[in-house]
């Protein structure tokens, strides 16, 4: 077992940054690959990013690219998401989750509870 806790969500004005944190603990952190979702109001849950177990590859949705960013520290069992240009569309509630490889249809292994990040225009 996985367990997953997101932080760092919050209430900012559009063309700021947050930085979210998923803490990971049970089993070893750095046998899986991690991602990040998010699920709009009224919306299905949608891929935004992931990073490979060892940090080498990154992957992102065509919506955050050049905005965000993901990244891990194995050390630390956490892995991070960098947002910048914060827009009012990116509103949602983020989710971490992860996976021993991220299978296509996005079937994960386990999930966080979510963080709420809310963009003002």
């Amino acid at each position: 077992q996985v367990q997953l806790v997101e932080s760092g969500g919050g209430l900012v004005q559009a063309g700021g940054s947050l930085r979210l944190s998923c803490a990971a603990s049970g089993r070893t952190f750095s046998s899986y690959d991690m991602a990040w979702f998010r699920q709009a109001p009224g919306k299905e849950r949608k891929f935004v990013a992931a990073i490979t177990w060892s940090g080498g590859s990154t992957y992102y949705a065509d919506s955050v690219k050049g905005r965000f960013a993901i990244s891990r520290d194995n050390a630390k069992s956490t892995v991070y998401l960098q947002m910048n240009s914060l827009k009012p569309e990116d509103t949602a509630v983020y989710y971490c989750a992860a996976a021993e490889g991220i299978p296509a249809d996005y079937t994960m292994d386990y999930w966080g509870k979510g963080t709420l990040v809310a963009v003002s225009s």
